[in-house]
């Protein structure tokens, strides 16, 4: 189909994505920065998908409280797409097996198209057969790329060890929740992106961020792997020095002592206790566009809880009064990393190998300031109720 009287960046942008989409290679296209008329809507993430031999486009709303899915033919995916870019939709960004490509428009309405090409891969009679509905084959990390040879995924062929199957998905779905986050906070426009990454371990995730911001995203990526084991710092830095990679190393240390300034990603897995509070601190004080926690052991709030006695039946257990404690805690952090100028969000992520703990806490920096008093007022009031005297990250944010 056609449409007369399409900008040129518009048109060529449209072009690839039908093109895309024909000839089997569309993995996904993300449409940001939303200013139409709907408050609660974030995003919009289209994949291919195949439903009943038919192959569709699936919608994914994203708004503030949940996600809505349409299925849409080509035909109509493209009527929208001409009424959306540059009027509702001011980002949009195409991800194939042969290209990325971005659209943005500036505040005076000016089409800026930006294009990394890598090697094209002919499209396969079977390109399709992934386009089930299982959304778990839809994957945001390239299976050949070497770091993951290097680090035992793969084997020499480039498939996936058995052994580190969950590992592997553990991957890929980390890099579809940061790639979401880049997209929201407009680091996709910047030239250079600093990381840090607080208990980096052996460092799967660490080489992961560091290849897909500079192999997918055309980025110049900044990584800092911090952690306390040396053996494992030594190792890490051997193995990117053996994948002769530029701007990625691994320093001994910890989240409480370690000095960071002008990070603009800040992860920390597996941080224990107040180790999260330290590394959000961290993250908030220098101003970092995102933050990153899979927090376990929540150890400082639990002694100080003190819930009404309707709740005793129910926390005489020790599991429930456990639960109710993370709950509590990490429902806090959010609440303080709102207060502190992030849209913030807590779900289920895949658990950690060396924890069972499967919660994210996702905190992406606001471009306009808030008003946090409605926020503060919560957060003394869920003091209050449950008797809590101190809560670490609280009290750091309060220090000079």
């Amino acid at each position: 189909m056609s449409i007369t009287n399409t900008p040129e960046e518009i048109q060529y942008f449209r072009d690839q994505y039908q093109q895309a989409f024909n000839n089997g290679m569309l993995q996904r296209l993300v449409l940001s920065k939303y200013q139409g008329d709907d408050s609660e809507l974030k995003r919009i993430t289209v994949r291919p998908v195949l439903i009943k031999n038919n192959l569709l486009l699936s919608f994914l709303y994203e708004y503030q409280t949940n996600h809505i899915t349409k299925n849409l033919s080509l035909d109509e995916s493209l009527v929208l797409l001409s009424q959306w870019l540059g009027a509702d939709f001011k980002n949009a960004h195409l991800v194939s097996q042969s290209a990325e490509i971005q659209l943005r428009f500036s505040k005076k309405g000016k089409a800026l198209l930006s294009e990394h090409r890598s090697e094209t891969t002919k499209a396969k009679p079977e390109a399709n057969a992934h386009l089930s509905h299982n959304r778990e084959k839809n994957r945001f990390v390239k299976q050949d790329r070497p770091y993951l040879t290097a680090l035992g995924v793969t084997d020499a062929q480039g498939q996936i060890v058995p052994a580190m199957s969950r590992k592997w998905k553990q991957i890929n779905k980390f890099i579809e929740v940061l790639s979401g986050a880049i997209e929201n906070t407009g680091l996709t426009k910047q030239a250079e992106v600093h990381i840090a990454d607080f208990g980096s371990g052996k460092a799967y995730l660490t080489f992961a961020v560091h290849d897909y911001l500079n192999d997918s995203l055309a980025i110049k990526p900044q990584v800092t792997g911090v952690e306390l084991r040396q053996n494992l710092v030594d190792l890490c830095n051997q193995t990117a020095a053996k994948l002769n990679l530029d701007g990625i190393k691994f320093e001994q240390g910890d989240v409480q002592h370690f000095a960071a300034q002008n990070i603009n990603i800040m992860i920390a897995l597996h941080a224990c206790d107040t180790a999260t509070d330290y590394a959000i601190n961290m993250g908030i004080r220098s101003k970092a566009n995102i933050i990153m926690c899979s927090p376990c052991c929540h150890k400082q709030i639990r002694p100080q809880l003190k819930s009404p006695s309707i709740l005793a039946p129910l926390l005489q257990h020790g599991i429930h009064l456990g639960q109710e404690a993370e709950m509590v805690t990490d429902g806090l952090r959010a609440l303080l990393l709102e207060a502190n100028g992030y849209d913030t969000q807590v779900f289920e992520f895949i658990s950690l190998e060396h924890t069972n703990k499967n919660k994210m806490i996702l905190a992406q920096k606001r471009s306009q300031p808030r008003d946090n008093g409605e926020v503060l007022a919560q957060i003394a009031h869920l003091k209050r109720f449950y008797g809590i005297k101190e809560h670490c990250l609280e009290q750091l944010l309060q220090e000079k």
